[in-house]
């Protein structure tokens, strides 16, 4: 499952397709980083309306409501293929932005035009992510693995994002745009390059494309069917069958999930992602309000560095109880956010905003350690993407309402109501004796959070 030149007590450093991995994520993020500051500053800056700006940015949010179709894609395709194809493909499409500048017709439609393309290209990154790692890191290292990448991700959102405005003003959008193409080719190189092992395969599995089957040979898949029987000639047939597994993959991720912990984790995140969907689709105008693009940038860079230091601090604290880190954690981040949004200068704003931020940052490796530690190594991406789905949900949701209430309320009662998304986290976990009682990360099993699987498969 891992590198061979990584052995169980060596550095996560030394192995060289986690490098790999992990530097064709930090410049992929560049793209992405750049193109979304970018894209949702000029619908604010050509139409002046938070209700498109809140369209744009529901629109870009919408592999958090996809998730869960990408989930069985990523099972049952080879990974790097689809890895690398999906670089190669926002590379080529970004290049229609900085054409259509060049020609004087780059508007609000055009952008509108192309964001759904890119959205679509980065759909299956995040259960990407959860699959590929446990086949090329050791599981004692999925932690820092983890940790690591969500440091790179989030350090480059701080850079790029704090940066992004100055970018564009120095610069021009048709250079951004095309310094962002590369960014999206030299990815796909990197990617190209990382040797990633098959899932291990179920051999009790006796029906086309069940669970386990991840880049299993054909002539594999051919035996586990029907006692080795080849399948149907009939087009129309083998399509239904592929269907049919596929709509099993999608209700064996949902069943595994059913009854767990989770399920209420996954509530509370739905309304924390509600009220960041708002966020963000007001904030080009709150950040105007303050300073103009410059503050935007530094809003989104503060809400990138909070991120960071909660992932850089995520490890240290696997040994504190998880239902501990919910309650107090986002109780800190709902005051901070709320004082951000009401702070006597723009200055103490940047700061407490970015203070706001830190225990997401800290919950999202925690979560995606636990992911990999209680679930099925051959149902990580069901899993995830479906766990995905059902949180992220309202992320585009509540971009495309925050928008109209915007406009409504006016962008700072809307910031300050929105801290109550990391509020009812805290307040949840409170009246819950159950999360409450959450063990810690490292000492978490699969009975923890009532799940219930073949012990054999968790967290190989």
């Amino acid at each position: 499952m891992t590198d061979p030149g990584a052995t169980s007590g060596s550095s996560l450093w030394r192995n060289r397709d986690f490098r790999r991995f992990f530097a064709g994520q930090f410049v992929t993020n560049a793209g992405d980083s750049l193109y979304t500051v970018a894209v949702l500053w000029l619908v604010f800056e050509l139409s002046q309306s938070t209700v498109l700006t809140g369209l744009a940015n529901s629109i870009l949010l919408l592999p958090w409501l996809l998730q869960i179709l990408a989930g069985p894609i990523v099972d049952r395709l080879p990974v790097k293929p689809v890895l690398v194809g999906s670089q190669v493909l926002q590379g080529v499409v970004v290049l229609a932005l900085p054409l259509a500048a060049a020609m004087g017709h780059l508007t609000v439609g055009v952008l509108l035009a192309v964001v759904p393309i890119l959205t679509l290209a980065t759909l299956l990154m995040s259960p990407m992510q959860t699959t590929i790692l446990p086949r090329i890191v050791e599981e004692g290292q999925l932690s820092r693995a983890n940790s690591a990448l969500a440091t790179v991700t989030l350090g480059l959102d701080m850079v790029f994002d704090a940066l992004g405005g100055a970018f564009i003003a120095v610069f021009g959008v048709t250079t951004l745009f095309l310094f962002d193409s590369v960014t999206f080719a030299v990815a796909s190189l990197l990617f190209a390059g990382i040797a990633i092992p098959a899932a291990e395969y179920d051999s009790s599995a006796d029906e086309v494309g069940t669970v386990g089957c991840t880049e299993e040979p054909a002539e594999g898949r051919a035996e586990a069917t029907d006692g080795g029987s080849e399948l149907p000639d009939d087009d129309e047939e083998s399509l239904r069958a592929v269907f049919d597994s596929y709509v099993d993959d999608l209700r064996e991720g949902i069943e595994v999930l059913r009854g767990t912990v989770f399920v209420e984790l996954v509530l509370t995140t739905a309304v924390a992602n509600f009220a960041v969907g708002v966020t963000l689709a007001i904030l080009p105008a709150f950040g105007g309000s303050l300073g103009g693009p410059a503050l935007y940038g530094l809003l989104l860079g503060a809400l990138g560095i909070g991120r960071l230091v909660g992932s850089l601090v995520a490890p240290y604290v696997e040994s504190v109880p998880y239902g501990y880190l919910l309650l107090v954690g986002h109780g800190f981040g709902a005051c901070s956010w709320l004082a951000a949004v009401y702070a006597p200068s723009p200055a103490l704003t940047v700061l407490l905003f970015g203070l706001a931020w830190v225990p997401a940052g800290m919950s999202g490796v925690l979560t995606a350690t636990l992911n990999q530690t209680v679930f099925p190594a051959d149902m990580l991406a069901r899993v995830s993407s479906t766990k995905g789905t059902a949180s992220g949900a309202t992320l585009p949701l509540g971009s495309l309402l925050g928008g109209v209430v915007g406009e409504v309320l006016g962008t700072t009662t809307t910031m300050g109501l929105t801290a109550f998304g990391f509020g009812f986290t805290a307040l949840y976990v409170l009246v819950r004796p159950r999360l409450r009682g959450l063990p810690s990360v490292a000492e978490a099993e699969p009975e923890d959070f009532a799940v219930t699987v073949d012990s054999s498969q968790t967290g190989d």
